[in-house]
């Protein structure tokens, strides 16, 4: 890597943007190749897993400092020496969002802490009209699928999640993940991790299908199917939270304006709307209220296809009956 300065001594080491990065590809590396054993108490490698990763921490603790200063970190008077802009540059260089990614189940709460902290200060970093950060996860697309994935281990997952949702807040990297097969890795997370994972899942969830409006909209359009299909699921769960906030996505998704035409599509199929009457006679009274909201926009669509409209006549007794005592002694539920 010929790119880094000469090591230094050991009281100079974290003193420069190339020793940081240098310092910090040494000990991941090392971390990273290490066995699982190694990472138990008591071995003889246990104590390079100690040394290795406070090495790790530090430099992150760094990084985190550099990239968050106003002046880069530079206490030099030459205002045209940057070493946030160095910094980046050899992070870039290095492949060490990768590597952060890479080893993050093997480093401890600060590290991970920090680590997830200088990724979210690259992604937020601009350079006139440019943000370097994004630029780089773009060229270098698997970085949004690692952090997706870092779900699939609970110690880190709030982590790695907090990445993916400051790299969301991007349209080009929420297009990355969206129109791939990994998108739908959100399903399996919500329903199968534990309740603050499932929960910060469906939170990147819903930021990937709400934020960049036009941009999902045209997903929408193109995988109707696929997705209607795959969300299905949400709404059938047995869980009581994923089921209540999934429906209120649904309604949140049919009635913005961008999504105009998947509403109407949506609200002209029988089998949605079978889906959602059944719903409505949920045991739980905040899931009916989601539901019936999603309900009445298929009650009003002043254009319903005769098949539609005829299971509304047919039920019409029933459903006025229904909406009659609808929530008259409803009980506050919470989450």
């Amino acid at each position: 890597m010929n790119f880094f300065s000469k090591s230094t001594s050991s009281s100079q080491k974290y003193k420069n943007p190339a020793d940081l990065v240098k310092i910090f590809v040494d000990n991941a590396t090392k971390l990273d190749s290490l066995s699982t054993t190694a990472f138990s108490d008591g071995t003889p490698a246990s104590q390079d897993v100690r040394k290795y990763t406070e090495e790790v921490t530090k430099t992150l603790r760094g990084m985190k400092s550099l990239l968050s200063s106003p002046d880069g970190g530079s206490n030099n008077a030459d205002p045209q020496i940057d070493q946030a802009t160095e910094l980046s540059h050899l992070i870039f260089q290095s492949g060490l969002l990768k590597l952060l990614l890479k080893t993050m189940p093997r480093v401890d709460f600060e590290a991970r802490k920090d680590g997830s902290n200088v990724f979210g200060l690259l992604l937020r970093r601009q350079v006139g009209s440019r943000c370097p950060g994004v630029d780089y996860v773009c060229r270098e697309k698997e970085l949004v699928g690692m952090a997706l994935r870092g779900y699939e281990s609970e110690e880190v997952a709030l982590n790695t999640g907090q990445i993916l949702k400051e790299m969301l807040r991007h349209e080009a990297l929420a297009r990355i993940l969206l129109y791939s097969d990994d998108f739908y890795l959100f399903m399996d997370y919500i329903e199968k991790t534990l309740f603050a994972t499932s929960c910060d899942a469906f939170a990147n969830m819903k930021e990937c299908l709400t934020r960049h409006k036009q941009m999902v909209s045209g997903y929408l359009e193109a995988n109707y199917d696929k997705f209607f299909t795959a969300y299905k699921a949400l709404i059938l769960s047995p869980n009581y939270v994923t089921k209540r906030q999934s429906l209120k996505l649904l309604g949140e998704i049919l009635l913005d304006r961008s999504n105009y035409s998947i509403m109407t599509r949506y609200i002209a199929s029988v089998e949605n709307l079978q889906l959602i009457m059944n719903t409505l006679r949920d045991k739980s009274k905040n899931i009916q209220f989601e539901a019936f909201h999603v309900f009445k926009i298929f009650v009003a669509n002043p254009h319903k296809p005769p098949a539609v409209a005829s299971i509304l006549r047919k039920n019409k007794d029933r459903l006025l009956a229904y909406l009659t005592e609808f929530h008259k002694d409803r009980d506050v539920e919470t989450l």
